[in-house]
Formats: structure tokens, C-alpha cells, sequence
């Protein structure tokens, strides 16, 4: 049996559909809250068997907070793809982030212990990766700086990952994923699922770049790790490393919209201000942050090529991908 946690989600519910593609038996964690029917109908975007593969999944409402609740969704279960946690980049959400993704993490990795768990695969972010090579290039070496300012979402990654190294070194078998921003089908009013939203609502971009990823690539490359057994490592999953004006005009075309104009670094330096002086009022001003906007308005050359030789992987390239799932989200909102 292998469990999948954060099956709702964007990634999750596309790892859950390979694995049963695979013969596998899937356990799949979720929310009390959560709308199971809305995964269903994203089935329908990656297979013409989507009732098919979702009469499989063995669904498990669970708290991350109670060790009873993880403990009973662990029973029989050897393989673990850890996917739940807490995407935002709003300082307001930083309570929430810790809560979830470095507790939540530890309480599961504690529960795994007393369990039939064997390998381990945890979700991480590039956002943990400080510093270049001597190419200029963000690699797996470029290890978190604590002295650098960072996003409460990229701390809270970080520290989840050391409860996934402490866990190695005790033994048990992890592998550890950075994707980059997850392209996907579904769950579009969370996470990364915003971007096409996001997109056609503001006619503006940033003129910084973002490494995105397919998240059939993400899925495929996570189960082709555990079923490798490659393990102790770490490898960052990205297709490409794109303006984030060239993402946003090519959705906005596709949507009939103009051009987005790229906002200058006088208007970001305006927010900045505005977010010191008043950010405790405007609560929508503290995501000028400076790290938010240095993140935003950077160029960093992502490094992809440890992932590719591990695995002699083709990456699904980017506008690609982005034409697939912004069909799906058309499809989705018939109304634009």
C-alpha cells in the first residue's frame, strides 16, 4: 500500500493517478472539507478511465495533529509521497505555514517510525536554495543561508527538509524533490492552480523570471525515484527557467486579453514604502515584503541537469505545458 498525502492537491492527485495507472494500491489523505468530486472531474483532463481510477483510491480523511490519525492512515503502508502542505507567500500565513508543513512533517515522519513504512519522498521547493555554482547556476549544492532573508514559505521547506534528513539518518529511505512553479489541471483556486487566474485578472507582470514544471513531469519523476530506490539525495525538478511578462502575455493571449506591461522597480519601491508604513492596516500591502519582490524581479539560471542524467529524463518544455492546462482551465471557465 502506498500513501499519498495532499491527494486534493494539484501534484498529489496526479501522483495518485500514476501510481494507480501502475497497478498500485493508493491510500490518499484529505480533508474532512475537502471536495474529492472536483479531483474526479480533473481525472478527466489526464485519462479517458478517470471513473475508473478514482473508484481505486482508498480516501482517508486525516489530522496532521493527532499521531492516531496518522498512525491508522499508515497501517500497511511502504511507501510514502508526502505532498500536503501550506503554499503562500503572505507573511499573514506564516503561522499557518509552520503549522503544517514543519509539524505536520515531523508528526508524520515520528508516526513512520513505529510503521511498515520503507521509502519516503518528500515535496520541497527551490525556494530553499540559496547561492550559485561557478556557472552562476542554482544546483542541489546551493544549500539554504540562513543569514539571507527569506519567505516564511521557503523557511518553513527548509526546515521540513531537516526533519526529512534527520529521518534519514535514521534510517529510513528519503528522496527529496525542488520543483520549481507546479503547471497543472485542477484545484485552481490554490497554490500554483492560481497562476492562469492570476494571469488574465492583472494586465501587469514582473520582470523577474520563475523555473516552472509540468506536474506530469513532477509525478513521473517522484515515482521513477522510489521505484529506482534512489535515495539520500536531493534533485531539482524544473523544465525551464522563463520571464515571468513572456508566461503571463502567452496566457493572456490565449485568453483574448493585452498585453501585460512590466511594473518598474520605482512602482515595486512605492509598494515597499506603502508595506512599511501601512502594511499593519492594508493587510494586502504585506506581500511587498522585500524578499517577495526580490524573489519576483530576480533572473536566477536554475540547473536541471542532476535530474536529467539520474534519470536520462526529456522535460515536458514549458509553453507546452502551458497550452495543455490553460485548454483544461478554458474548458473549466467556458464564462471567460
Amino acid at each position: 500500500m502506498i500513501l499519498v498525502t495532499g491527494a486534493t492537491g494539484i501534484l498529489g492527485r496526479v501522483i495518485v493517478l500514476e501510481l494507480l495507472k501502475r497497478g498500485k494500491k493508493v491510500r490518499a489523505t484529505k480533508r474532512e472539507s475537502s471536495n474529492i468530486d472536483e479531483v474526479l472531474e480533473s481525472y478527466r483532463f489526464y485519462t479517458d478511465q478517470a471513473d475508473h481510477f478514482f473508484s481505486q483510491i482508498e480516501w482517508i480523511n486525516v489530522d496532521f495533529q493527532d499521531l492516531e490519525s496518522l498512525e491508522n492512515a499508515l497501517l500497511g503502508v511502504t511507501d510514502v509521497y508526502h505532498c500536503a502542505a501550506h503554499v503562500s507567500f503572505h507573511p499573514n500565513d506564516r503561522r499557518a505555514m509552520y503549522h503544517t508543513n514543519i509539524e505536520g512533517t515531523r508528526r508524520l515522519l515520528n508516526a513512520c517510525e513505529s510503521s511498515t513504512v520503507q521509502k519516503f519522498c518528500f515535496v520541497s521547493s527551490t525556494a530553499v536554495l540559496d547561492g550559485v555554482d561557478e556557472k552562476g547556476e542554482v544546483t542541489e549544492d546551493s544549500n539554504y543561508n540562513p543569514k539571507l532573508d527569506h519567505s516564511p514559505y521557503a523557511r518553513s521547506k527548509h526546515f521540513s527538509e531537516m526533519e526529512v534528513w534527520r529521518a534519514s539518518a535514521e534510517g529510513l529511505n528519503t528522496v527529496i524533490i525542488n520543483p520549481g512553479v507546479i503547471i497543472g489541471s485542477g484545484n485552481w483556486q490554490s497554490s500554483s492552480g492560481e497562476i492562469f487566474g492570476a494571469f488574465s485578472k492583472y494586465p501587469y507582470a514582473m520582470s523577474g523570471s520563475t523555473a516552472y514544471v509540468d506536474v506530469r513531469d513532477v509525478a513521473q519523476i517522484s515515482i521513477s525515484l522510489m521505484e529506482k530506490n534512489i535515495f539520500g539525495e536531493r534533485y531539482i525538478v524544473i523544465s525551464e527557467t522563463k520571464k515571468i511578462l513572456k508566461v503571463a502575455n502567452f496566457v493572456r493571449k490565449k485568453l483574448g486579453k493585452s498585453e501585460a506591461k512590466v511594473l518598474s522597480k520605482s512602482i515595486l519601491n512605492i509598494g515597499y514604502i506603502l508595506n512599511i508604513l501601512l502594511g499593519w492596516l492594508i493587510p494586502g500591502l504585506r506581500m511587498l515584503s522585500k524578499v517577495n519582490l526580490e524573489t519576483v524581479t530576480s533572473n536566477p539560471v536554475i540547473s536541471n541537469n542532476k535530474i536529467r542524467q539520474e534519470l536520462d529524463y526529456q522535460f515536458i518544455p514549458v509553453f507546452e505545458s502551458l497550452d495543455f492546462h490553460l485548454k483544461n482551465y478554458i474548458l473549466d471557465h467556458h464564462k471567460l
